[in-house]
C-alpha cells in the first residue's frame, strides 16, 4: 500500500529525514514512533504530499507521489483521510457541518453528503450530537468528530498525527478503540505517528522506530517489543532497578505462548535452586501478552538456569550493572 526506499530530506543543510526504508501492507495499522523532532511528522506529511522529499522513492497505492502535478495531487488527497492531535475543527460549523465539509468542498449532492455524514457520526458515536457546536463537545467527541470527517471522502489511507496526545488516558483509550473498530469493519490502512507506548502497544501490528530523521528499526510489534532493540530502550528508557553486583542476572522474555506458564516457579522446583526476582511486567500488545521476568542467580548456578532455560524454549537475555541488555 506503502513503499517508501531511500527517502531523504533536507531544511537548508539540516537532513531531517535520513535514507528511510518503510513497506506498510493494506489495511494494517502501522505506526512510525520516535521522540519530538525526530522526524516522524514529516514523514507523515511527505506520505500525503503535503511536504516534497529531495531523493528516494514514495509510491502510495500505486502512485508515485513526487510525479503528481497539483491538479493530480489534490485528487490523490481524496484517498488520504487525515486527523491531528489538536482536531482543526471549525469552531463557527456544527459537527454536521465540520464533517460535511469535505464533500461540500466537493460539490457532492446533498441528498449523499447528509447521508453520509449521518452514517460517519453513526459509526463514531456521536450522532446525537449531530447539531452541536465545537465547543459544546468534550477533547474525545472533538476527535470523533475530526475522524468522521477524515473518512467522509472514503479514504483508504488514515493518517493520525498524534491523535490522542492531548487526552486523557481513558478518552485516549476510547479512540485508540475506535481507530481498531474502524480498521477492521472499514478495511482502511491506518498510519499512526506517536510518541505514546500505549498507542503501539493497543493499536500497532507494525512499528518504525525513527531516531535522528534514521528508521533504525522495524517490525512486528511483538518481535521488537521482545528483543528490546537499543532504539526502544532509547526511547522509553530504562527502569531504575538496582542490579546486584554478584551472580548473573538475565531477562525472561515472555511471549504470548508462555507468558500465562508458571514458568519460574517450575524452574526451582526442577532444577532446585533459588534466585531473586528482580522485576517483571506484563502489558497487552492488541491480543498478543508480552513481558519479562529479570532474576539474579549465583554464578555456580548458572549453567542449569540456561540449560532449563534453552530446553524449553524460553528466550533470555544477560542484563548489565546498568540495566542493559547485553546480547
Amino acid at each position: 500500500m506503502i513503499k517508501i526506499e531511500e527517502l531523504s530530506k533536507s531544511y537548508n543543510d539540516f537532513k531531517v529525514l535520513d535514507n528511510i526504508n518503510i513497506k506498510i501492507k493494506k489495511g494494517m495499522i502501522y505506526g512510525i514512533i520516535g521522540r519530538s523532532g525526530a522526524g516522524k511528522s514529516t514523514l507523515l506529511r511527505c506520505i500525503n504530499g503535503l511536504e516534497s522529499y529531495d531523493s528516494g522513492s514514495l509510491i502510495v497505492d500505486g502512485v508515485d507521489v513526487k510525479s503528481l502535478n497539483s491538479k493530480e495531487i489534490r485528487e490523490f488527497r481524496k484517498n488520504i483521510g487525515m486527523i491531528f492531535q489538536q482536531f482543526s475543527l471549525l469552531s463557527r460549523l456544527s459537527v454536521y457541518d465540520n464533517v460535511a465539509l469535505p464533500l461540500r468542498c466537493w460539490k457532492y449532492k446533498n441528498s449523499y453528503m447528509d447521508k453520509k455524514v449521518k452514517e460517519l457520526l453513526d459509526i463514531v458515536g456521536l450522532s446525537d450530537k449531530i447539531h452541536s457546536l465545537p465547543r459544546e463537545l468534550s477533547g474525545g467527541q472533538k476527535q470523533r468528530v475530526a475522524i468522521a470527517r477524515a473518512l467522509s471522502m472514503d479514504p483508504k489511507i488514515l493518517l493520525c498525527d498524534e491523535a490522542t496526545s492531548a487526552l486523557d488516558p481513558k478518552t485516549a483509550k476510547s479512540i485508540m478503540d475506535l481507530l481498531c473498530r474502524i480498521n477492521q469493519q472499514l478495511g482502511i490502512t491506518i498510519v499512526i505517528v506517536t510518541h505514546q507506548m500505549s498507542v503501539v502497544k493497543r493499536t500497532c501490528q507494525e512499528i518504525t522506530i525513527i531516531e535522528n530523521g534514521k528508521a533504525i528499526v522495524n517490525g512486528p510489534v511483538n518481535e521488537i517489543f521482545l528483543q528490546q532493540p537499543k532504539a526502544l530502550t532509547n526511547l522509553i528508557g530504562n527502569k531504575d532497578i538496582s542490579i546486584p553486583t554478584d551472580g548473573v542476572t538475565i531477562k525472561i522474555l515472555l511471549s504470548d505462548k508462555n507468558s500465562k506458564k508458571p514458568i519460574v516457579t517450575t524452574m526451582a522446583r526442577e532444577i532446585g535452586i533459588d534466585f531473586l526476582v528482580l522485576d517483571s511486567e506484563l502489558d497487552n500488545y492488541r491480543n498478543n501478552l508480552l513481558g519479562s521476568i529479570m532474576i539474579n542467580v549465583d554464578d555456580k548456578h548458572f549453567h542449569k538456569v540456561k540449560v532449563f532455560l534453552d530446553r524449553n524454549n524460553i528466550a533470555w537475555t544477560f542484563v548489565d550493572n546498568g540495566n542493559n541488555q547485553v546480547n
